[in-house]
Order: C-alpha cells, then sequence, then structure tokens
C-alpha cells in the first residue's frame, strides 16, 4: 500500500536524522553505548528506506530519505547543538523541504 510505503519512508528519515546526531556522540565509535545505539537506528532506517521501495519509485525514496535526514539533523544542530541559524542556511532548507514536498506531489498514488 502506497500510504504505508510513505509512512515507512518517513519514519526512516527520521530515524536517520537520530542516526546522523548519534554520530557525533559516538566519539569515533570509541563510545560503547552511542555506538549501539547509532547502529540500531542506522539498520532500523535503511530497513524502513528497504520496505518503502516496496510500493515507491527509488529515485524517489532515496531523495525524500535523505531529503528527511539532511533537514532533521540541521535543525536538530541549530535547535541544540548551537549550530549557525543564519537566514541563506534556513532558505537553503526550504528549498530542501520544497523539493521533498514537491517529488511527494508528483509521485504516483
Amino acid at each position: 500500500m502506497i500510504q504505508t510505503a510513505w509512512i515507512y519512508l518517513i519514519i526512516a528519515g527520521l530515524m536517520e536524522t537520530a542516526w546522523a546526531i548519534g554520530l557525533k556522540y559516538t566519539e569515533g565509535w570509541t563510545k560503547f553505548w552511542p555506538s549501539v545505539v547509532t547502529i540500531i537506528l542506522m539498520a532500523g532506517s535503511f530497513y524502513l528506506l528497504s520496505r518503502s521501495l516496496e510500493d515507491l519509485p527509488v529515485g524517489t525514496a532515496y531523495a525524500v530519505w535523505t531529503g528527511i535526514g539532511a533537514v532533521g539533523t540541521v535543525i536538530i544542530g541549530m535547535l541544540i547543538l548551537g549550530e549557525s541559524r543564519d537566514t541563506l542556511r534556513i532558505l537553503c532548507l526550504l528549498l530542501i523541504v520544497a523539493g521533498i514536498v514537491g517529488l511527494k506531489i508528483v509521485s504516483p498514488e
């Protein structure tokens, strides 16, 4: 079912955001528990991405997955890690979001 595939894809993208942030806390894979959690999140994200590919085009799914991961990681970086909130940076994020929404709109139902 297409709707289920999109749900899998969104969760996979959120998990990608979580494992990308988790990488920072593994400190080069030297911290045991952050490394374990990050590996679990990676596996879950890849699994859900693969499930979404049963019903979605690979190009669309991959672009949306990486887009959610990229946008989510940048937002967490801004809100929690004190990264730059420069106007141009936010504008670039909005362009990525527009691309994700566009791909959803033009993808088969």
